[in-house]
């Protein structure tokens, strides 16, 4: 007998990258990579490539939350994972559905600039996110967005510190954008310090690395997994997927985040 909705599901709502590099199209890769079934909601189209954004049209927020509703209304929905909210008025509607399923985990991946340097207004945008941190379970900045969202700060620790007072539960700032022989993500919950991990630096700069890890988190925390194993297995995957990562065109790698499928992948780990 076939059980119903044996996959744990996973909403993510975020924009639509058409060079497949980013937003959904990544989070559904690093979704079911986790075991999970995606529920798209799509917040924004772009106009964008591996190089840069060009051009950002926002859904109307009545369509985004229609589509979640939906969705919500049919099918169990175990995580949500935000990146691109698009406008204040989405974050609006996100923040009522947050209210109404506060059961359900979020992990927020808060998008303030593009990979090649377009910047999505990002006063305008942090005001916006920070709205939305006490719904939040996992806030994933790198440490430029941390110190966007968080300008009063003088330290990435002072940062973290900063946005666990607006009540978000966890916050991992990744430290790929800073000027360190290897990089250093860190973890903060409890208004302290909980843990450093430190990962090899790999040579290129990568489309939707930001993206990769939230989803693969939102995957595992679906599944059942407690939230600091989460955490550490979402990076391992995402540096995999980097390592992994390939070039088709004129800018940024892309993330091999179907890594796992790889035969050339199995047969160099059978030839060890």
């Amino acid at each position: 007998m076939s059980q119903s909705y044996p996959v744990p599901v996973v909403m993510t709502l975020a924009g639509n990258d058409p060079s497949g590099g980013a937003g959904i199209q990544a989070d559904i890769e690093g979704i079911a990579s986790m075991g999970c079934h995606a529920a798209p909601v799509i917040t924004a189209l772009t106009v964008q490539d591996s190089r840069d954004v060009y051009q950002l049209i926002p859904l109307d927020p009545d369509l985004v939350y229609a589509q979640a509703r939906a969705v919500l209304a049919d099918i169990p929905v175990a995580a949500f994972k935000v990146g691109l909210i698009g406008s204040p008025g989405i974050a609006e509607v996100l923040e009522v559905l947050f209210e109404d399923y506060p059961h359900i985990p979020v992990i927020l991946d808060p998008v303030l600039a593009a990979g090649g340097g377009h910047d999505f207004d990002s006063v305008h945008m942090s005001e916006t996110i920070r709205t939305l941190l006490p719904h939040v379970t996992v806030l994933t900045p790198n440490s430029v967005e941390a110190r966007r969202l968080a300008p009063e700060a003088d330290t990435l620790d002072a940062c973290a510190m900063a946005l666990l007072a607006q009540d978000c539960e966890y916050v991992l700032i990744t430290g790929t954008h800073e000027n360190t022989p290897r990089v250093v993500n860190t973890l903060y919950a409890n208004h302290r310090l909980l843990e450093s991990y430190t990962w090899e630096r790999l040579p290129h700069s990568y489309h939707g690395s930001g993206c990769t890890l939230a989803a693969a988190l939102a995957g595992l925390l679906a599944q059942g997994q407690e939230v600091l194993s989460a955490i550490y297995q979402a990076q391992e995957y995402t540096w995999e997927a980097l390592r992994g990562g390939y070039r088709i065109g004129a800018g940024q790698h892309m993330p091999n985040r179907l890594f796992w499928a790889d035969d050339n992948e199995q047969g160099d780990a059978d030839d060890d």
